[in-house]
């Protein structure tokens, strides 16, 4: 079986994660007891998966966030700046996002 001309297509289609996949699952010992389907499968998730990171990646590095790495489990709820932490943690649930509410957040200007 030709591999290397088909990982080749494969990058040149821009179906990088389907070439690491490939790549993987021809090195495995596992990976020839895996029906067709399966190992396509395999591939496109793979290569649904790049896709995404990439998008994402893409999506933060056009945000230019002030603080990139920040996460809802670095808040502070022990200083005063009178932040409830049930309402907090409820709306990064995102069950708002879901219901189509809209959110409106007031403060000073620049926090």
């Amino acid at each position: 079986m030709l591999t290397h001309p088909t990982l080749d297509q494969m990058n040149a289609l821009g179906l990088a994660g389907m070439a690491t996949a490939y790549r993987e699952l021809i090195e495995q010992a596992h990976g020839n007891d895996l029906s067709f389907d399966e190992r396509l499968g395999l591939m496109l998730d793979r290569e649904i998966a790049v896709r995404t990171d990439r998008r994402l990646t893409n999506r933060l590095a056009t945000a230019r966030l002030r603080f990139a790495n920040a996460s809802i489990e670095d808040i502070d709820f022990g200083s005063h700046r009178g932040l409830d932490r049930r309402n907090v943690l409820s709306l990064a649930q995102g069950a708002w996002l879901k219901a189509n509410e809209n959110l409106i957040l007031t403060g000073q200007t620049g926090t």
